[in-house]
């Protein structure tokens, strides 16, 4: 029996189709909150996971890819992108996404995040993202994670 995406996933899959990717999100069984649970569920690198985190960019909501591997060094990314950067409050990152904490994608929110990605991320031939559903996940890869996110590569760092 095939379970369907939950709507959330749906959108994600929908925007993922309409900017060139193949769309498919896969549901995971074993829980995938985290970087290192969704690395072990799907046996790759930790490096490889693409964590989506939403960062305050002079008070106003950034989207950063960052590699599970990385932190985000916020004194220094803040100096690279001109501004002072800090985590956005949990409420904040759901309202702007759209997505629970744990799910949230690169792509498939209700308004378009400046949006940066960690170059750490370009060491891997293949990345996995949340599909905007805890549990959830999707393939990709560098170029294309940038292409589709119309993001901006940085050191995060």
């Amino acid at each position: 029996m095939r379970r369907s995406l939950p709507p959330v996933a749906s959108r994600v899959s929908d925007t993922l189709i309409a900017r060139g990717h193949h769309g498919v999100i896969i549901t995971q069984t074993e829980p995938t909150h985290s970087a290192e649970q969704a690395a072990r569920a799907l046996g790759v690198d930790v490096g490889a996971i693409t964590e989506s985190m939403v960062y305050l960019l002079d008070d106003e909501p950034v989207l950063l890819l960052v590699s599970g591997s990385h932190r985000v060094d916020l004194e220094r990314t803040g100096h690279r992108l001109e501004g002072t950067l800090e985590p956005a409050p949990a409420a904040t990152a759901r309202e702007v996404t759209g997505q629970p904490i744990g799910g949230i994608a690169p792509v498939g929110h209700p308004t378009n995040l400046p949006t940066y990605v960690d170059n750490a991320l370009s060491g891997y031939r293949e990345l996995w993202a949340a599909g905007g559903h805890p549990n959830t996940v999707f393939r990709t890869s560098f170029p294309e994670l940038v292409r589709i996110t119309a993001g901006l590569s940085i050191d995060v760092d």
